[in-house]
């Protein structure tokens, strides 16, 4: 069977060392780390950004508060975090990968790599929501 997977390519407007950061940041996660609907707020956020530190994103959207946890595999900064996911709708061992690569200018490509899903649907639920954190990023930077 083939591991369902989420793989997404990114131009962030902003520089490597500020893109990579924000993902670090409980403020500024809490930004661009939200639900993906207008008029929901901002997602709390609590974490220790370090190799083995845990993080708690909650989500917020309507009357729900969707928590999302996860563990630090790999901080290599400017260039590259890893990180284990887990929500209600993912399974234990679902992982994210994030490659940064300096794009020309004040821009980095951000490359998004996200595995094991429990099904198709829970994976293109992953993919549209993975998309529109990183365009919230993008916004987010600039």
């Amino acid at each position: 069977m083939t591991e369902l997977k989420v793989n997404i390519d990114k131009i962030i407007h902003a520089p490597i060392e500020k893109v990579f950061d924000a993902w670090l940041d409980p403020k500024t996660m809490s930004k661009f780390l939200s639900a993906c609907t207008p008029g929901n707020p901002e997602s709390e956020v609590h974490n220790d950004p370090r190799e083995g530190g845990k993080f708690t994103i909650v989500m917020h959207v309507g009357e729900e508060n969707l928590p999302h946890t996860g563990v630090y595999l790999e901080i290599k900064r400017p260039d590259k975090l890893v990180f284990t996911w887990k929500s209600h709708v993912s399974l234990d061992d679902s992982r994210v990968t994030l490659n940064f690569t300096k794009a020309g200018g004040h821009q980095t490509k951000v490359s998004l790599l996200h595995v094991k899903f429990i099904d198709e649907e829970k994976r293109a639920m992953h993919a549209a929501g993975w998309g529109t954190i990183l365009d919230q990023l993008d916004r987010v930077m600039h």
